[in-house]
């Protein structure tokens, strides 16, 4: 296989030109395009090239369709088992993602056992492994035991993750930057009539100015966060009785109040049925699995770093206790930043469905984001 061996620098210091080095000198780079239209040869000659040892008619193929961002082949090699994923990045998705981002992401994160190895890299896309276990479906998400099993690994996300650079949120610098993005006009006139009758520019500008206004005077704590925890993005482990996150690219410093608030705005699912949106009683439950995995893993980091309470195992256990007023602050937190996730979904679908050749109604979807925006945002902005 084409990787050479090396040990990914993730201590806290280290600077992103570092990070560039370990890259380029560990992550195998291939000369080549994956094209849409040949995707299953594309993947064929990322595969032989990446493991030349491995025969050609050992490997089978099985693309997965639920991606809206890119495509994806499943490659999978019969003699052993192995399973790589070759991702062919989705059309001008350069405009929304930030590839470099993404690969030191994926660098870091598999360093922590947090995500599947980086095989390689081409031209338009990514050859890693693949996490073992099943798919969510939207139903899991409400599952009492599996949405116990996302806070605390949300919580470890939070608490241990380091990336190179700068550590301030991206989260409005992002939407910022997508919604100069949005045509004045688009090419397909049936896309051009709905987004006519349903949106001014004019007004979104001022709402995203005052949203936020708002949300960042409330300090959230700002960790490294996925961004995108919707269901096809986690991964439930039957033998390990554990989940794991997929799909690395809108990975990022941000709030974390916004990554627990993106992650029950996807309880909805891309039908965006917001009858299913959890519950105070349901989110109180959810944060506090949450709350607790966090302070055990700042204990476990304070311990490691040679920090200790001087003995003292009252104070520990009380670090340990989440009171309801902690609770209801995160609550308050997460659903105000609710809306800057409608937000953010809401101008990436109306730039995709200028941009993306991938089979998703990103106009409707934009207005149904959009349409739950409006509906709460004076009930959430009182809270």
């Amino acid at each position: 296989m084409l990787i050479t061996q090396l040990k990914a620098p993730t201590s806290t210091s280290t600077t992103e030109a570092e990070m560039d080095k370990y890259i380029h000198e560990a992550v195998a780079t291939l000369d080549l395009t994956v094209h849409h239209d040949d995707l299953f040869n594309g993947a064929a000659t990322v595969m032989t090239s990446l493991f030349p040892e491995w025969d050609k008619s050992d490997i089978s193929y099985i693309q997965f369709k639920d991606g809206i961002t890119n495509k994806l082949i499943c490659c999978t090699h019969a003699p052993t088992g192995t399973q790589v994923l070759v991702r062919a990045y989705g059309k001008k998705s350069e405009v929304i993602i930030d590839r470099r981002q993404e690969i030191m992401n994926m660098v870091i994160l598999s360093e922590l056992g947090l995500c599947p190895p980086l095989f390689g890299k081409f031209r338009n896309g990514l050859a890693y492994g693949c996490v073992p276990g099943k798919v969510f479906k939207v139903a899991d998400m409400r599952d009492p035991h599996k949405m116990e099993l996302v806070a605390r690994k949300l919580a470890i996300w939070h608490g241990v993750v380091k990336i190179p650079g700068e550590r301030s949120s991206k989260l409005f610098k992002t939407i910022h930057k997508w919604i100069k993005e949005v045509p004045e006009v688009y090419n397909r006139p049936k896309v051009q009539e709905v987004f006519a009758k349903n949106f001014d520019m004019q007004r979104l500008h001022s709402e995203l100015t005052m949203l936020e206004e708002h949300l960042v005077k409330l300090d959230s704590p700002v960790v490294f966060c996925h961004n995108d925890l919707l269901y096809g993005n986690v991964i439930y482990n039957d033998a390990k009785d554990d989940v794991f996150f997929i799909d690395y690219e809108y990975g990022s410093y941000s709030y974390r109040a916004f990554d627990i608030a993106n992650h029950f705005n996807e309880w909805c699912g891309f039908e965006c049925e917001y009858e299913n949106y959890p519950s105070k009683d349901v989110q109180f439950k959810w944060l506090r699995s949450y709350l607790e995995t966090g302070r055990t893993v700042e204990s476990s980091i304070m311990s490691s770093n040679g920090s200790d309470d001087g003995g003292n195992s009252s104070k520990s256990s009380e670090q340990g206790e989440v009171s309801n007023q902690e609770l209801g602050q995160l609550y308050r937190e997460v659903n105000k930043f609710a809306l800057a996730s409608h937000f953010y979904w809401g101008i990436w679908a109306l730039v995709q469905a200028q941009l993306s050749d991938i089979d998703f109604d990103y106009m409707p979807y934009a207005v149904l984001r959009f349409n739950e925006y409006f509906k709460r945002r004076d009930e959430f902005l009182a809270l």
